[in-house]
């Protein structure tokens, strides 16, 4: 019955038009540390919905997160239901009390983010790989994190080309 109604909730979430804010009312009296929730190792499992709704592409992803005090480097595996593999390793500095900035190969400039609350907001543009294409597709991400719990954290990211979204990346991490 969590199920049915975690994925409910994921797909009403994923369906809206709109994005989510910092101005938005918090849904929870949790407290995201980013650098204390990845560290260890995590299971995911996502897809990719285009502007219509309609599903795209779904994979895994298994990752290893270690925070040394100062990097939090973020190691992700991605098996994506065509049979194709990806690795993006991520490596993310803490640049105040609520700020990060950071970067992954194929990331354009740096990415930045900010917590608050049980929220985190993570913004970067990045070159895709396209294996079927032969090359990369660049595009911004938006992503926005919700801790649900202590092991599990909600992931949508709002995907654009050029100001027009593409669609939404939902992706449930938990860690293990």
């Amino acid at each position: 019955m969590k199920q049915i109604l975690l994925t409910f909730a994921l797909v009403l979430l994923a369906a809206c038009s709109g994005k989510p804010s910092f101005d938005d009312p918090a849904l929870s009296e949790r407290k995201l540390d980013l650098e204390q929730f990845f560290d260890g190792q995590f299971v995911a499992y996502g897809q990719f919905q285009d502007r219509f709704g309609k599903v795209r592409q779904r994979f895994r992803v298994d990752m290893l997160g270690e925070w040394d005090g100062q990097v939090l480097t973020l190691t992700e595996d991605f098996t994506y239901a065509s049979g194709t593999t990806e690795q993006r390793i991520w490596t993310l500095t803490k640049t105040g009390d609520d700020t990060w900035r950071g970067s992954a190969e194929g990331v354009i400039g740096e990415a930045t983010g900010q917590e608050a609350g049980d929220r985190f907001n993570w913004r970067y543009t990045i070159d895709l790989p396209q294996p079927d294409k032969g090359g990369t597709m660049r595009a911004e991400f938006d992503d926005w994190m919700w801790l649900l719990s202590d092991n599990r954290l909600l992931n949508i990211a709002y995907v654009e080309r050029f100001g027009v979204r593409l669609g939404t990346v939902t992706i449930m991490f938990e860690k293990q």
